[in-house]
């Protein structure tokens, strides 16, 4: 399926780019979101046109996400959990249970498909995460896994 961009995607393309992807993530994903357009003349004429306004808001909508960026670059989040003997977790945590610390802890809105883990976190210890915000704005959060202390 051919479409074209209307939103810079990050490892895809810019704005304006005509992009060949498979049919499931142009209509699911792309065309659901509003990132992008069916390829078709009058469809690329039209973005042609309004390029110049769509960048701009890209610009607007970059400068929002480095904003909340430089409020969680470096910030730890601490999770408390029970655990074995050997430092493993009953259960992982999840980027849905990372994304609701960060609103009650940071109170900032990070959806849970912004946050890759690049290993899952099952162990007592401390993570290094990378949370893509949007195209080309993306920071390190630390993830910190404690034991509960028994009383």
């Amino acid at each position: 399926m051919q479409v074209i961009l209307i939103e810079n995607v990050m490892k895809l393309g810019k704005i304006g780019d005509l992009v060949t992807v498979k049919n499931g993530y142009g209509r699911n994903f792309l065309l659901r979101s509003g990132k992008a357009l069916r390829a078709s003349k009058e469809n690329i004429d039209l973005v042609s046109k309004k390029k110049t306004e769509l960048g701009k808001k890209d610009e607007q909508t970059k400068k929002e996400f480095k904003e909340i960026a430089k409020k969680i670059e470096g910030k730890k989040i601490l999770f408390q959990k029970e655990s074995k003997d050997n430092g493993e977790l009953y259960g992982s945590i999840k980027p849905k249970e990372i994304s609701t610390s960060f609103i009650n802890e940071l109170k900032v809105e990070v959806n849970p498909s912004q946050i890759e883990l690049k290993q899952e976190i099952n162990k007592i210890g401390e993570y290094k995460i990378n949370i893509n915000l949007y195209s080309e704005v993306s920071t390190n959060v630390l993830v910190v896994v404690k034991k509960i202390d028994a009383k």
